[in-house]
């Protein structure tokens, strides 16, 4: 898919889901409460032994929802970043700044996200051809970074992962600071009312968080 119109759907998302799961079907219901409630862009993380297992059914599950974007997060060796793009991930994200799988990306033309928590760290994503960039560890960093980032490095695209919640309080200060997206995971997700069927708690999260993000931006 091309670059451009991957980073303008997450950027108008402005807000990616970050979930791992071991079990397949919870992973299935989960992708399904998301995009009914309005989300466009899913984050699938690498934390689990059979993570790959799980992501290869996800995507061809996910083939239901033709505008939805598939990803895959957590990720830092190349030889995952060549088995999670076969099985057909619409972006690769990192949590850090791993320059090979940042050279192997560039070199098949794939959507690559790498997580920075320095100015050097931003600008050689950047040269190496990275259209957004994750800022993490959020919590850590603080919004005041991005403001710090942006007036060196104004043309670059910056996504807050770590110390995101789903409140306005929270989202205010992240998108006041310039932010153009931010990626939510344990703070969205209760795991253990997944696990019991109860999704009503992830759907009020995410129509609370995109309506908020919404106002923020008017």
């Amino acid at each position: 898919m091309d670059h451009q119109i991957i980073l303008n759907k997450v950027v108008q998302c402005g807000l990616v889901p970050l979930f791992t799961h071991h079990d397949l079907e919870l992973a299935k219901s989960v992708l399904d409460a998301a995009y009914d409630s309005g989300i466009r862009v899913f984050e699938y993380t690498n934390r689990h032994n059979n993570a790959f297992e799980v992501f290869k059914s996800l995507k061809i599950y996910a083939e239901k929802y033709p505008d939805l974007m598939l990803g895959i997060g957590t990720i830092f060796e190349v030889s995952d970043a060549k088995r999670f793009q076969n099985a057909g991930a619409d972006f690769i994200i990192s949590p850090a700044m791993v320059t090979d799988v940042a050279e192997f990306c560039q070199s098949r033309g794939i959507f690559y996200v790498p997580g920075c928590a320095t100015v050097t760290e931003v600008y050689l994503g950047k040269k190496m051809g990275s259209s957004l960039i994750k800022i993490f560890p959020g919590n850590v960093l603080g919004p005041a970074f991005i403001k710090a980032v942006l007036s060196v490095i104004p043309d670059i695209k910056l996504m807050a992962t770590g110390g995101v919640e789903p409140n306005e309080d929270n989202l205010k200060n992240w998108f006041k600071s310039g932010i153009h997206c931010v990626g939510m995971g344990s703070q969205l997700f209760d795991v253990k009312a997944l696990e019991k069927g109860d999704f009503s708690g992830l759907k009020t999260n995410i129509e609370k968080s995109l309506s908020i993000i919404q106002n923020l931006r008017k």
